[in-house]
């Protein structure tokens, strides 16, 4: 019953491409001066008794560079969805008009620009969080399968998994390097 032991590296790599898809998705969140409709896909309201994102309340529209309108559906939940950007974090003071609720970017400043870079690093340390524990689980399933193989081959499922890890960590640093460069551009 030797050396029949074979790690499943694409369920590993499909995880980690899991936690990188979700740093994109946080990244893409931090505004960087320029209006984008995706700053707003982790604002949450909540609408018919549960949390619901934004595009799914309201049309999210980007009329011009600095600007960004939600048509909100449903006229109950304008106050909600406009509480919910307060709430955000975002640092956008939203304006109303009716069922439309208007965002206007204002200029970043330096400090706001610090703060951003700060909190894209935290953004990236949780995703190299989420593939350390990835990597974690990977060489668990090696130590418990042991006795399934060589000692040859733990070692080089090993160091796949390694390999792995220091790939997708090199893709969170890169990720975080363009985001910082993007915050900081005046």
């Amino acid at each position: 019953m030797a050396d029949d032991f074979e790690l499943d590296t694409d369920d590993l790599t499909r995880r980690m491409e899991g936690a990188m898809s979700n740093l994109r998705t946080e990244f893409a969140s931090l505004r960087t001066g320029r209006a984008s409709a995706s700053m707003l896909e982790p604002v949450q309201v909540e609408a018919y008794g549960q949390m619901t994102p934004i595009n799914q309340v309201g049309t999210v529209n980007v009329p011009e560079p600095r600007m960004v309108t939600i048509n909100v559906w449903d006229k109950s939940l304008v106050n909600k969805v406009e509480k919910a950007i307060r709430d955000s974090g975002l640092g956008i003071n939203p304006q109303m008009n009716g069922t439309i609720i208007m965002l206007p970017i204002p200029e970043l400043n330096e400090e706001r620009r610090r703060e951003l870079g700060k909190v894209a690093g935290q953004y990236a340390e949780g995703a190299r969080v989420s593939i350390r524990n990835v990597r974690r689980d990977g060489m668990e399933t090696i130590k418990k399968n042991k006795d399934n193989m060589s000692e040859d081959d733990a070692k080089f499922w090993e160091t796949e998994v390694q390999n792995l890890t220091d790939e997708y960590i090199a893709k969170v640093d890169k990720a975080l390097e363009t985001k910082q460069e993007e915050i900081m551009q005046v």
